[in-house]
């Protein structure tokens, strides 16, 4: 079966980063793809920041922490992925883009979505993501979502998404799986 991971984009205290990943868990769960979903939660492999003295890539996988090499076999188990990024300062968060530098082999040659939200629909978290992810040799599907903090958030912090988004994020999900399922035959 071919294993999705929804992975958070944010470890604040306050975020509201884990609604949008369960409510895009639940949602993609419901279109019967033949795929399996879950959450991939940064707040449960909280590396440091990143200070190794091996590049990633030449790293073979063996990482220097416990921590690290959990993140890293998380990553490798998984199929794809559906990123649910927040947009900080026009860019992915410190956290997200800090355990995206710790590893990289573990995500070549496969898929992933992006959902982004933001004041501004997080397009341009979305478009910086797509740039990391192209560095791992990921394939970034074409759609993508976009929320809006001011109309699909109640009063910013209760996730409320209006039903117009519903045939993006199925486009997202559907062909993410798609791509994850083509892109087996090359790993």
């Amino acid at each position: 079966m071919t294993k999705i991971g929804i992975v958070t984009g944010s470890t604040r205290n306050s975020r509201v980063n884990m609604q949008v990943a369960e409510w895009l868990k639940d949602f993609a769960e419901n279109l019967n793809t033949g795929a399996e979903f879950e959450i991939v939660d940064l707040k449960d492999y909280e590396v440091p920041l990143f200070n190794e003295d091996v590049p990633p890539a030449m790293a073979n996988k063996q990482y220097s922490t416990d921590v690290i090499n959990n993140w890293s076999a998380k990553i490798d188990s998984l199929d794809g992925y559906i990123f649910v990024t927040p947009e900080y300062n026009k860019a992915i968060s410190p956290s997200l883009k800090n355990q995206l530098d710790y590893i990289g082999p573990e995500f070549a040659n496969k898929a992933a979505g992006i959902v982004g939200y933001g004041s501004t629909l997080g397009v341009a978290a979305t478009l910086s993501l797509r740039q990391i992810l192209s560095n791992f040799n990921v394939a970034t599907v074409g759609p993508f979502g976009a929320f809006s903090l001011f109309t699909d958030f109640e009063e910013m912090s209760k996730f409320t998404p209006a039903e117009i988004h519903n045939g993006t994020i199925e486009a997202v999900v559907t062909t993410t799986v798609n791509w994850a399922n083509g892109l087996k035959s090359i790993r």
